[in-house]
């Protein structure tokens, strides 16, 4: 089974994807992971030295390669690899079911305002930038979200619920 959990940050694709694995022992993984142990680098300090194109094209060739390779897996994405690429087209796939986790714009706010240290792009911008910054993203990556095969919205539920709906769905 090949399980890609997707959708913006802050949303919990990564902690999802372990407690998914616990329940389904399907081994999960984290793009972001693979992408720092191939490149020896952290996210930032590619984006910082190399650039986000070199970035992109990184990514979605580490993508494409794992989900080639791989046949048993769940994987989470980074917040904007669906959108760049045509990374979206891997998520129709036949063998490959994906999921979109959804969240509203206040609760990534919420989960994001705790968190901006640790996130160098958000690190700087007050709580009104924050969510507006938030708002903007979610419009422009609507269209490549919705490329899921199934969306599950995680608003007002605990990681336990989210899991089991996702079992039940899949």
């Amino acid at each position: 089974m090949k399980i890609i959990l997707l959708g913006y940050m802050g949303v919990g694709k990564t902690s999802l994807s372990k407690k998914l694995s616990k329940k389904t022992r399907i081994p999960c993984f984290d793009l972001d992971e693979i992408i720092e142990k191939s490149e020896n680098s952290s996210i930032s300090s590619i984006f910082k030295e190399r650039g986000e194109v070199y970035f992109r094209k990184i990514e979605h060739q580490l993508f494409k390669d794992f989900i080639e390779k791989e046949e048993n897996f769940i994987l989470s994405l980074g917040g904007g690899t669906a959108c760049y690429a045509n990374n979206h087209l891997f998520l129709q796939k036949e063998d490959i079911i994906s999921i979109y986790l959804k969240a509203s714009i206040e609760n990534l706010t919420d989960r994001l305002k705790k968190k901006r240290e640790k996130r160098p792009l958000l690190k700087n911008l007050t709580e009104d930038e924050l969510q507006e910054y938030v708002a903007k993203h979610l419009f422009d990556r609507n269209y490549y979200y919705q490329n899921s095969k199934l969306t599950v919205v995680v608003d007002g539920k605990s990681k336990k619920e989210i899991v089991k709906e996702i079992l039940q769905l899949i």
